[in-house]
């Protein structure tokens, strides 16, 4: 028997994330009965409060005391919905019971922000880490140590898990379900809640998120410039010398404040255009690729694809109704 244990924190949280991680083990944990064999898992919700009130307080979660659990195989970390510099500060207790069902043998796994959680115990400190591609600044911004893999649903290292958003946690609990009972049993509740198996990366769902929040002034003019001349073929050696730095020291503020190289921001920003004229009209590609400073095909569709996981005629696809 796998005692499985989604804790609750003394926080915002996403509630859907709780219930849908429990109700997805416990149709596994059922379907794996009725074929004729042992029950699998145990599963607890628990807390170090007795209730926890959400949305509007039109929801609440009573859990169980996650004291009377003195070990456990799996400890989940639900999405979380607050400042989550607060969200550490108010949870130690609960930081320190993760850290210790670790140290004892038990499997960690993150949906989301619940990342927040985990990397506040040390135990990501040099792994990989997915989270949400809205919440990267901000938490790297807070865990330094942590490698980021942006564009990763799913990450698994040494016994510890992470998702990437919030409702991609669905394919982290199936992605469990597999590793816990076998792969139809994971085809069976893919089929059971429609979630496709096959969804491993997040790249194309992301919104490039101007990064402005980090007070350097140079660098915060040189993205200006950059989004201003956004079809132009930009020389950051000039660039350097128009805001009086050396073009190393640019290279090492810019990354410093952005985490991106000038090049790589470039990039980005000519992407992120492309990607809001694919969505909306049926301009050709080729005038798109122009209109954001691309001469070369192929050179285009290359950082098209790296960037975004497609490719612009995939992604005006999936995502512009009018070709649909």
């Amino acid at each position: 028997m796998k005692n499985i244990t989604i804790v609750v924190p003394d926080c915002g949280v996403n509630l859907n994330s709780i219930g849908g991680a429990f109700e997805i083990l416990r149709r596994a944990n059922d379907y794996w009965q009725k074929a004729g064999n042992e029950a699998k898992l145990d599963i607890h919700i628990a807390g170090f409060m007795t209730e926890l009130k959400a949305h509007g307080n039109y929801l609440a979660i009573h859990p169980s005391d996650i004291r009377t659990i003195k070990s456990t195989d799996l400890v989940i970390i639900p999405s979380l919905i607050d400042d989550f510099q607060k969200v550490v500060n108010n949870n130690k207790e609960l930081v320190d019971w993760i850290y210790g069902q670790y140290r004892n043998g038990a499997e960690v796994a993150s949906i989301c922000s619940g990342a927040f959680l985990l990397a506040a115990t040390g135990l990501l400190n040099g792994k990989n880490c997915s989270i949400h591609w809205n919440k990267v600044e901000e938490f790297r911004r807070m865990f330094p140590e942590i490698k980021i893999a942006e564009d990763k649903i799913i990450t698994e290292e040494n016994g510890i898990y992470t998702n990437g958003g919030a409702y991609s946690f669905l394919n982290l609990i199936l992605y469990l379900v597999e590793k816990i009972f076998d792969r139809s049993v994971a085809v069976y509740c893919s089929k059971v809640f429609q979630i496709d198996m096959e969804r491993t990366a997040q790249t194309h769902f992301t919104i490039f998120n101007i990064q402005k929040s980090h007070g350097d002034e140079m660098v915060g003019k040189a993205q200006a410039y950059i989004e201003e001349h956004i079809d132009a073929k930009i020389s950051f050696e000039n660039l350097a010398s128009e805001l009086a730095i050396s073009r190393r020291s640019f290279d090492r503020r810019f990354i410093k404040a952005t985490g991106n190289t000038p090049r790589e921001y470039l990039q980005r920003v000519k992407v992120e255009a492309a990607k809001k004229e694919l969505e909306k009209g049926r301009k050709p590609i080729f005038e798109i690729m122009t209109d954001v400073g691309y001469a070369d095909d192929k050179a285009f569709r290359e950082v098209f694809r790296k960037i975004t996981g497609l490719s612009p005629a995939e992604y005006r696809s999936k995502y512009n109704k009018r070709v649909a």
